[in-house]
């Protein structure tokens, strides 16, 4: 059986912004529990968690890492996050499996925009938190002014738990308000003496204590019926009332650690065990059909997969939580997403890059396996006959895209294998092949992002390759009515070819008229695949042209619209009126129709005053106040519209309408300007005309490539 039961089990994921010590403490708590014989660090490349090649090169964490820990009886699964936005996808994951957040607060800087740009995805979740002040040890630790940013951002709720008799390079003794004990570390770190509060210190920590039980009894009528009674509430009493307002997100105990020297992560492992709330604790997963599903060990066999990898020499490993039932090797359960049958030939425990076979993980537990043959992130396994799919995780959209191509003639298929292995192992990365951009095109979350994206292809595939601006998807349109006569003929022995087309097109827009000065006798209106309408007319009179030739006009129309005379870019938003022609009673047929209204679309449409139109995007950068006017500069320069500013949570929003082609460089240039305390997020809003100037070198642009090309 395993080794510990669903109750026993504790899910945790560490975040916080870059630099705030996740790592290390994860490295501390693995080695509190006897897990390593010698802490590693980040700095000498020897961590457990980040033993990736890419984050010995970066100098920081890339991908989310699973750990656990054995602690006084109960098993500790431990997902140490990565810090930047670009990587939000590995903290998204991980927080969609884990019972419990440590939020890491960085004594030396306060709230910090990673930290901010995390919450948002906890209150996402509901997750239960516990923040932890981290580096008191430095020089420039300051914990008042750390927890009261931390209130102002994250609101009253945080409580305080611990705080530190000294700060600095002297920092080794902790105040703990719930036990109402102080804890003396020896240099080293480790186990601390726990000694008495000094005379000094107990007004303050009595203060700090009867704040902790009114909020504590302030979230449970029943505790608060006591603390009235009573006057006081024993320690049992507390970390049951803890446990249900943290489940309930109502409130976020905090703590004092540095994670560096080793001091008050074994406190803060206890208070896991004891307090935060085990996975058959939480509320129970949601199925896609509303039903709830119990963590239940005796329940039917499911399990979620929340992240996948490719491994060299070994092939895809999967992580999972087990969310119902006790799944053991050689078990075989059903991917409800294709149908497939997949046998579970493995398990293990995971300690960074080190996997440990067992033969059954239960309710509640999060662990690994390899080679599932048609599963991927996001897919639910469970026992035959049960259909049960839980909620997918939801990832953002994009920030930056970029055409990918190698560079070497003749790998195509190469690298499409390659991109193929890299969205499955990465949901946030997105890969498109665009036929109307000719480009294979990679939609990620920043610059970051796309250079491990790269890093992976070159180091996993052993191919070069480079990123290139993508071009942009213009659409051609006009700004007035033109008419315009084509007769193609053509004799070349036995049956020739002759069509005359005459037609009329003009800009359309919704709700116009109906054409005052012709006979229409049909309509047909198209919805363009690649936006906008086509709206066409047949107001031939007098049987000038036979009815079974207009559809083949109509395709001729079609065909010149994908490719528009200025840039080479859709037609959108036109209306045609067919209003005479000539045909001949032998030499007329489909093809000769089908080129004439062509050619005589194309000459219109050089008549009618063509108009590019640009995407333009809704963008929204989040900031703090003091770099409003900064970012406000920079979209200015890029063409923007600033359409307003709000607020969202403690950042300030500035709105604006910017086209994509000067959005190309903005991740990379926003997080430098602002030292990465911004972040953005866009979405399609609309086509809008370009700017004349800009018209007439997107034009002279394209008929010297068309010219080159000609030539070449």
């Amino acid at each position: 059986m395993a080794e510990f039961d669903t109750s026993h089990v504790k899910n945790i994921v560490l975040l916080g912004h870059v630099g705030s010590g996740k790592t290390t403490l994860a490295e501390c708590m693995l080695y509190e529990a006897g897990i390593i014989n010698r802490r590693g660090t980040v700095a000498e490349q020897n961590t457990v968690a980040d033993y990736h090649e890419l984050e010995h090169e970066r100098g920081n964490s890339v991908f989310s890492k699973l750990l656990h820990s054995k602690w006084r009886g109960y098993k500790i699964n431990i997902i140490d996050t990565p810090g930047y936005d670009d990587f939000v996808g590995e903290v998204i994951s991980a927080l969609r499996v884990a019972d419990t957040g440590v939020m890491l607060l960085n004594a030396a800087h306060g709230v910090e925009v990673g930290t901010d740009l995390m919450w948002e995805y906890t209150e996402e979740f509901k997750t239960p938190m516990i923040f932890a002040v981290n580096k008191l040890d430095d020089e420039t630790a300051d914990y008042d002014k750390t927890v009261s940013e931390a209130k102002a951002h994250f609101g009253s709720n945080i409580t305080v738990v611990q705080y530190p008799r000294q700060q600095g390079a002297g920092f080794h003794e902790i105040i703990d308000v719930l036990r109402m004990v102080m804890y003396k570390f020896h240099d080293a770190g480790g186990k601390p003496d726990k000694l008495p509060i000094p005379d000094d210190e107990k007004a303050r920590a009595e203060e700090l204590h009867k704040e902790l039980i009114e909020a504590v009894a302030g979230n449970d009528e029943t505790l608060m019926e006591k603390y009235f009674e009573k006057g006081e509430l024993d320690e049992d009493e507390i970390k049951a009332g803890m446990k249900k307002a943290m489940i309930n997100h109502d409130l976020f105990p905090l703590f004092c650690l540095s994670a560096e020297r080793n001091m008050g992560s074994g406190r803060l492992m206890g208070f896991i065990d004891n307090v935060c709330p085990s996975a058959n604790e939480m509320p129970p997963q949601q199925t896609r059909t509303g039903q709830p599903l119990a963590c239940d060990a005796n329940g039917p066999a499911c399990i979620f997969v929340y992240k996948t990898v490719t491994e060299p020499h070994v092939g895809e490993l999967s992580f999972f939580k087990v969310y119902s039932g006790t799944i053991k090797s050689g078990m075989e359960l059903v991917n409800e997403t294709t149908g497939v049958a997949e046998k579970i030939n493995q398990l293990f425990v995971v300690e960074g890059n080190k996997r440990t076979a067992v033969n059954e993980l239960t309710a509640g537990d999060i662990g690994a396996t390899l080679k599932l043959r048609s599963t991927r992130v996001n897919n639910t396994l469970h026992d035959k006959g049960k259909n049960i799919e839980l909620l997918p995780i939801e990832f953002p959209a994009a920030n930056l895209t970029m055409a990918i191509e190698s560079t070497k003639k003749g790998e195509e298929e190469k690298l499409a294998a390659a991109l193929h292995e890299l969205k499955h192992e990465d949901p946030t990365l997105k890969v498109e092949v665009s036929p109307e951009l000719r480009q294979t095109l990679i939609h990620c979350m920043g610059e970051m992002h796309l250079a491990v994206a790269k890093w992976k292809i070159e180091h996993m595939q052993k191919m070069e390759v480079k990123f290139i601006k993508p071009r942009i998807a213009y659409r051609e349109t006009i700004r007035r009515s033109a008419d315009s006569m084509y007769r193609h003929k053509k004799q070349s022995g036995g049956n020739g070819q002759f069509g005359e087309v005459h037609l009329r097109i003009e800009p359309w827009h919704e709700g116009m008229p109906e054409p005052a000065d012709l006979n229409v006798r049909g309509k047909e209106i198209h919805e363009l695949a690649w936006g906008g309408k086509l709206v066409y007319y047949n107001c031939i009179v007098g049987g000038a042209i036979d009815q079974r030739f207009l559809p083949s006009i109509l395709k001729g129309v079609m065909e010149k619209m994908q490719e528009g005379p200025l840039t080479g870019s859709y037609v959108r938003d036109v209306r045609v009126c067919v209003f005479d022609g000539k045909m001949h009673p032998v030499d007329s047929n489909d093809i000769s129709f089908k080129i004439a209204g062509l050619q005589a679309f194309r000459q219109a449409f050089q008549q009618a005053d063509p108009q590019i139109l640009e995407p333009v995007y809704k963008v929204e950068v989040l900031c703090p106040e003091d770099l409003t006017g900064a970012v406000i500069g920079d979209l200015q320069t890029r063409r923007a519209m600033v359409e307003g500013m709000d607020t969202e949570g403690h950042f300030t929003k500035v709105i604006a309408k910017v086209p994509l082609a000067e959005m190309q460089d903005y991740s990379g240039n926003l997080r430098s300007f602002t030292q990465g305390r911004a972040k953005f997020r866009m979405s399609f809003l609309e086509y809008e005309t370009v700017p004349f100037e800009v018209q007439r070198k997107l034009a002279d642009d394209y008929s010297k490539v068309a010219k080159e090309e000609l030539a070449a």
